[in-house]
């Protein structure tokens, strides 16, 4: 059995209160990878070209507020 085979067979047998609260903490846990990843994307310029095209949109007036 695999790591992630076993985790999978963990989290089945959570009873639901757990389960929900697993839930809360993986979404923080989720939640703080994505904000890492990219602020070593955003470090390493990934990001740039991104940046650079909305900032280009928002000058030129095609850019609207949400």
């Amino acid at each position: 059995m695999t790591s992630i085979q076993a985790i999978e067979q963990a989290v089945q047998q959570l009873p639901a209160h757990e389960l929900a609260e697993f839930r809360r903490w993986f979404a923080q846990f989720d939640e703080a990878v994505w904000d890492a990843q990219i602020e070593v994307d955003a470090d390493a310029g990934k990001l740039d070209a991104l940046a650079a095209e909305a900032l280009a949109e928002y000058h030129n007036g095609a850019a609207r507020e949400l």
